[in-house]
């Protein structure tokens, strides 16, 4: 249990945590596959279910990454996601190049859930979304989110092929509201820190802002990806 807390033998594994009572809560009611649940006492007879193993308290606490709500823990076997396929003619896909914080991810799978947006595709430098923290930041959105990983530079370029535009969220973009929106569309949003890879600025894709009106240096990765998906939502009504 305490493995799987780090990424190579959640990799080794194929498997991730879900913790706390609403979480899941919520994961026993998708298709995902549960090896394990540990829970104390209390927590288990709320559940009832029958693959739950008791502990004490202080065991589940070790068990568990919270500062609080390690009072049920599942171990779930990684969904099997493979390259993704060719896009729906409406369909807006979110991209991310090498975005290092777990918290910002899960943060972009909950709003890609809110906005209607089913697939996320990552580089390989992008953080793990099994990771406890993206689980934990994603409340749920992850069990309904698909995230895809591979060759970024690649996967555009062929999506862009198949009629997908390329859309990057920069600073140095076009306002977001000057620009059509036209689906299919990628939506790329590069490193908190680095921004968008070299190889991703290679495919010259369209830049696009969230315009500025007062003083604030930036937007992070998670607050540029709310305000672009909402314009995009808009747009599609």
């Amino acid at each position: 249990m305490r493995a799987l807390h780090q990424r190579k033998y959640r990799d080794q594994e194929g498997a991730f945590l879900v913790q706390g009572p609403k979480l899941v809560e919520e994961l026993l009611t998708t298709d995902l596959i549960i090896r394990e649940i540990h829970a104390t006492e209390e927590a288990a007879q709320r559940s009832n279910d029958a693959r739950t193993q008791v502990w004490p308290d202080h065991v589940l606490e070790r068990m568990g990454t919270l500062e609080s709500g390690n009072q049920v823990i599942a171990v779930v076997e990684r969904p099997k996601v493979g390259v993704i396929d060719r896009l729906e003619a409406d369909e807006l896909v979110i991209a991310l190049d090498g975005v290092a914080d777990p918290g910002n991810l899960g943060t972009i799978l909950r709003i890609a859930d809110w906005f209607g947006v089913k697939r996320i595709v990552c580089s390989a430098d992008t953080v793990d979304e099994f990771n406890p923290k993206c689980v934990q930041a994603s409340m749920g959105s992850i069990f309904r989110v698909a995230v895809h990983r591979g060759d970024l530079p690649k996967e555009l370029d062929r999506l862009r092929a198949e009629g997908a535009r390329l859309d990057l969220a920069s600073m140095e973009g076009e306002s977001v509201f000057n620009v059509p929106l036209p689906r299919p569309a990628i939506l790329i949003l590069g490193s908190e820190s680095h921004g968008p890879s070299d190889a991703v600025r290679a495919l010259k894709p369209r830049m696009i802002s969230v315009p500025r009106y007062g003083a604030a240096e930036s937007l992070n990765v998670a607050m540029a990806a709310s305000a672009l998906c909402m314009e995009y939502s808009r747009r599609s009504d």
